[in-house]
């Protein structure tokens, strides 16, 4: 059964900096590409940056290019997002998933907060 658990999510103020997690089972971890996601309230779910299945190519939405950094540990079956210049449009449920299959179903994903 393919699962995704993230975590790390939390409240930060503008500026702020927080390490996302997600912890993946129930397929061969390393021989997929990687995606996070996020939901704001009341829009539609989007792509925030993808990683290959080694690590080495990425590729960031324009909202978050700079800012965030997408990286994985395949012995750990994790990929993390490094979020620094946190803004208040960063404001989301934030999802892993892996990128190549539309039929996974979404984690309980983890709450970002940007306010003062």
């Amino acid at each position: 059964q393919v699962q995704f658990v993230e975590s790390g999510g939390g409240l930060v103020q503008p500026g702020g900096s927080l390490r996302l997690s997600c912890r993946a089972s129930g397929f061969p971890f390393s021989n997929t590409r990687m995606g996070w996601y996020r939901q704001a309230p009341g829009k539609e779910r989007q792509y925030v940056a993808i990683i290959d299945r080694v690590g080495i190519a990425t590729v960031y939405a324009e909202s978050v290019k700079g800012r965030f950094t997408i990286s994985r540990d395949n012995a750990k079956n994790t990929v993390f997002l490094q979020m620094t210049s946190l803004k208040p449009e960063d404001t989301a449920v934030y999802y892993c998933k892996r990128f190549d299959y539309a039929s996974d179903s979404w984690g309980q994903g983890t709450q970002v907060t940007v306010s003062s």
